[in-house]
């Protein structure tokens, strides 16, 4: 499962250091559409602690802004890993979370509350593997120290 996941993220200009708004707008760019980001207050309550909605027009990610920082751009991350998969799902209580939203207007809704699902594995994966990356400055030092840079 790693080697597809990396196999994924291959051609996907990761910035370095992290920074999640260049990483957003590298993926908006990508796929032509606008990619929004919503705090919803509470949402990780009963409910996915992270919701991606693509609709006709752009993509949304909604997460809970109540956990740590570093959590909370976990949470992005997981989803923006289904839209890079291509992965898709069912409703997933859509009109209970967001009652004003139209079901006609949403192609696809992926939420998690666990990871139970190959889907939600493979997200996982993906989205540790984002972060998780070292900076190319730091890792081109340790290629040269071990002299690999040839």
């Amino acid at each position: 499962m790693r080697r597809r996941c990396e196999a994924r993220l291959r051609g996907i200009r990761i910035p370095s250091p992290f920074d999640l708004d260049a990483f957003c707008a590298e993926l908006a760019g990508r796929r032509g559409r606008p990619l929004l980001r919503h705090a919803v207050p509470g949402l990780s309550a009963d409910a996915p602690c992270g919701l991606w909605v693509g609709t006709d027009r752009a993509d949304h990610v909604f997460y809970d802004p109540g956990t740590s920082p570093l959590h909370a751009e976990h949470i992005v991350l997981h989803e923006l890993a289904h839209i890079l998969s291509g992965h898709s799902g069912a409703d997933a209580g859509l009109s209970s979370l967001f009652p004003d939203l139209d079901p006609a207007t949403v192609r696809r809704v992926l939420g998690r509350v666990g990871y139970t699902t190959a889907q939600e594995r493979e997200a996982e994966m993906i989205a540790s593997l984002i972060r998780g990356r070292p900076p190319r400055v730091a890792a081109g030092r340790l290629a040269s120290s071990l002299g690999f840079d040839d």
